[in-house]
């Protein structure tokens, strides 16, 4: 059997500290990490190899034993793992009932592919091994959980939308629901990093609705502007506005409108998250845009207007 060196697997002295060792392992799993190297099998063993060096050397007692092994390889070639021990008594002692002694079997299926021969049998743990159960269960990975943030229009928070976009060296398709909040998470199980050898991790991705030139979201409701001409805040009149739903609804503007008058629509706002069917309310308020450019004519209109309102 090849023993492993895995202080030169990670390239760091037999003295290195803990931290030394951790930096070491960082930066070639950044290196050789499955998401940086997609369909490289030689950087995927190489992964493997400093992960399955890490375990051990971040391990004090591990590593202890590691060391110890090195100056007695020959012994411990003889006894199975350590000099004063018998193996073969200790895979005995967990062979599951009505099974081949096996060796290759039995620790595949606790460790699977991932982890050489050499660790597999030195470095083993037998408090892994819980129950029966537990020994049928490949001992595995998991990538980390990996956030993201997705910015949408408010158009389709409102309507609801199919987002396709790359992350991770994966292609995917987000479907979001109509009402979406800004700086909502959704989460997408197994999408996330990859793990040594086990599965993804998840992928989290905050929605970010970008603001709009015309409307304002708060809660499930929406505010608006509506600017008015001074007439029109005077006598009164009807003013459509266009919804976010492309639908037009028109105001009625009531006879001396006051600057800043908030109107109401109900049923005109946001869409409520997981109910499809129930809408917050539309609110609108009124912007009076004084005359510019007044004319001759004008001016002398609204001198004698001034004259009546003054009597």
């Amino acid at each position: 059997m090849e023993y492993k060196d895995y202080y030169k697997i990670l390239g760091v002295s037999k003295n290195a500290s803990a931290d030394d060792i951790k930096k070491a392992y960082r930066s070639l799993a950044k290196k050789y990490h499955p998401d940086k190297n997609p369909n490289d099998k030689v950087a995927e063993n190489k992964f493997k190899e400093i992960s399955e060096a890490y375990e051990v050397l971040s391990d004090a007692q591990k590593r202890s034993k590691y060391e110890e092994m090195g100056s007695n390889w020959g012994k411990y070639q003889q006894s199975g793992g350590n000099p004063n021990y018998d193996y073969n008594r200790r895979r005995s002692s967990y062979q599951r009932p009505n099974e081949p002694q096996k060796e290759e079997d039995f620790f595949g299926d606790i460790f699977g592919d991932g982890f050489s021969d050499f660790f597999k049998k030195y470095f083993w743990d037998s408090n892994d091994l819980k129950n029966d159960k537990d020994a049928n269960t490949t001992k595995v990975s998991s990538g980390k959980d990996v956030k993201a943030d997705l910015s949408i229009s408010l158009e389709d928070a409102f309507k609801g939308t199919t987002q396709v976009f790359s992350i991770l060296n994966q292609n995917l398709r987000l479907k979001i629901k109509a009402g979406v909040a800004d700086g909502q998470e959704l989460k997408l199980s197994g999408k996330g990093g990859q793990g040594a050898e086990g599965t993804r991790g998840d992928l989290y991705i905050k929605i970010l609705v970008a603001k709009h030139p015309n409307f304002e979201r708060v809660g499930d409701d929406l505010k608006g502007q509506l600017s008015i001409d001074l007439y029109t805040a005077l006598l009164g009149g009807k003013v459509p506005v266009k919804m976010l739903d492309e639908s037009t609804v028109t105001f009625s503007i009531p006879k001396e409108c006051e600057q800043g008058k908030s109107l109401r629509i109900r049923g005109k706002g946001m869409p409520k998250y997981d109910k499809p069917t129930e809408f917050g309310d539309m609110y609108i308020e009124i912007n009076i845009e004084m005359p510019k450019n007044i004319t001759p004519e004008e001016a002398v209109l609204l001198e004698k207007l001034a004259k009546l309102r003054s009597k």
